[in-house]
């Protein structure tokens, strides 16, 4: 079994990527920004789990933060196999470009887009030691056609730069048998980010083709296929997971 580092994995998308991971068997390091709480309910949840889950606080804007946090995860479990980049932020309030402040854009491409590449430099060493080696990255749907997201520029453009470093990383380090994709979720929302595919299905999902909304579990389930040993045909790809709403989208 491998080691994980899941960034941002205490809440939302991420903490069921964590959990199907332990629950594989793989050593997880995953991290925090700022609360705490959710940190400690985590580590209790899967107190099962504790010999093989690491936390780290960590700030994925700064470069310092990030080379500290792969080093200590290295220290605790060994080289990292599969590095998992969830952690993201996000401008909630809609806005129009000329209305972001430089704080605000500059947030959105260093723990969007700058994030990913200092993680790559301090990972893929290790990736490289030992001939193996799975990166996923996430998008937002249809971020592989560089779509336009009207009040959402920074962000997009951040993914949609993305896009473009994950099937280049699938080129460059294929020689080393390391391969790079990425999954693009539709609209998982609130509590559905955390919830089971079995909990979705009580649930009307009107919205979605599929009948259901998507959740957490739907993106780990798909990230634990893309890391299997026996994936290694599958990079440089960019898979929805949106339920068809993204074919939907296509055809209006």
């Amino acid at each position: 079994m491998g080691h994980a580092l899941i960034t941002a994995g205490t809440s939302g998308l991420g903490k069921q990527v964590v959990k199907k991971f332990l629950e594989a068997g793989h050593k997880v390091t995953t991290t925090y920004h700022t609360n705490a709480d959710k940190a400690q309910v985590l580590q209790k949840e899967f107190a099962s789990y504790s010999q093989s889950l690491y936390i780290e606080k960590t700030d994925v804007t700064r470069k310092k933060d990030i080379v500290n946090l792969v080093n200590r995860a290295v220290d605790h479990h060994g080289g990292i196999d599969y590095l998992i980049n969830n952690a993201g932020p996000f401008v909630f309030e809609r806005k129009k470009l000329l209305d972001y402040s430089d704080d605000e854009w500059h947030e959105m491409m260093n723990g969007n887009l700058n994030a990913v590449f200092y993680l790559l430099k301090e990972t893929l060493p290790h990736m490289r030691k030992r001939g193996f080696g799975r990166i996923v990255n996430y998008g937002f749907q249809e971020a592989n056609n560089a779509s336009g997201w009207p009040y959402r520029a920074a962000f997009a453009a951040a993914k949609s730069g993305l896009v473009s470093l994950t099937k280049t990383i699938a080129i460059e380090e294929a020689e080393n048998q390391i391969t790079s994709n990425m999954v693009c979720p539709g609209n998982i929302v609130g509590d559905m980010k955390e919830a089971e595919i079995e909990e979705s299905r009580q649930v009307n999902g009107d919205k979605t083709p599929i009948g259901r909304p998507g959740t957490g579990e739907d993106i780990a389930r798909a990230i634990l296929y893309l890391c299997d040993h026996n994936s290694d045909m599958i990079t440089g790809s960019i898979f929805e997971i949106t339920g068809g709403i993204d074919v939907i989208n296509r055809y209006r």
